[in-house]
């Protein structure tokens, strides 16, 4: 990507999902919804939202040795990405204060720091919600856009009750209605950009 095109024509698409088309096929991105949580002229980065990891959120909490909130006891941590899946990180409204966050917007960060576990932990009246990852997306200057004019993906605006609230094996066909596009879209060669 020229300088040129960076300053004229680069428009950020933080804050959005990234559906999977069928295009994506067999790869690790079949089937999945990123949330984009950072996208400049160098590149981006996302977190999937809808793939279970092995780890259970009750892994998370162990370490404090504090009971676990409720509503996490039978949730699984998503597979947020093939690179560094060693390390978590939790996408999150409010964005309070914590020492290690990425702040996409007024209401939502994303969090690496383990303060943030400690602070789920106090959360007595469920004021934080959260989704957590281990392992991110990236994409270098210029690789994402390709793959969108390629039909690899579609672009949704993020929506925080799909994101937050249903469970991972809806978000998927969710994300597309948000879209007004058919979970059929998976199955067949459809393509197009939103």
């Amino acid at each position: 990507m020229s300088s040129e095109q960076t300053a004229d024509n680069f428009r950020s698409i933080a804050n959005h999902f990234l559906v999977a088309m069928p295009k994506n096929g067999s790869s690790f991105f079949a089937g999945s919804v990123v949330y984009l949580c950072g996208h400049t002229p160098d590149g981006a980065m996302g977190l999937v939202i809808n793939k279970p990891s092995p780890i259970r959120m009750r892994q998370l909490f162990e370490s404090e040795e504090k009971p676990i909130p409720k509503r996490f006891d039978d949730q699984w941590v998503s597979l947020g990405g093939p690179v560094q899946t060693d390390r978590g990180f939790f996408i999150h409204t409010p964005i309070g204060k914590w020492n290690s966050s990425i702040i996409v917007n007024d209401d939502i960060a994303v969090t690496s720091s383990r303060d943030i576990v400690t602070g789920l932990l106090e959360d007595e009246d469920n004021a934080i919600k959260t989704v957590a990852a281990i392992g991110y997306c990236s994409w270098t200057a210029g690789q994402l856009e390709k793959e969108i004019a390629d039909d690899f993906w579609l672009i949704a605006p993020a929506d925080y009750n799909i994101m937050f609230d249903l469970p991972f094996f809806k978000r998927y066909d969710a994300a597309l209605r948000s879209l007004g596009v058919s979970a059929a879209v998976r199955l067949s060669g459809a393509s197009g950009h939103a």
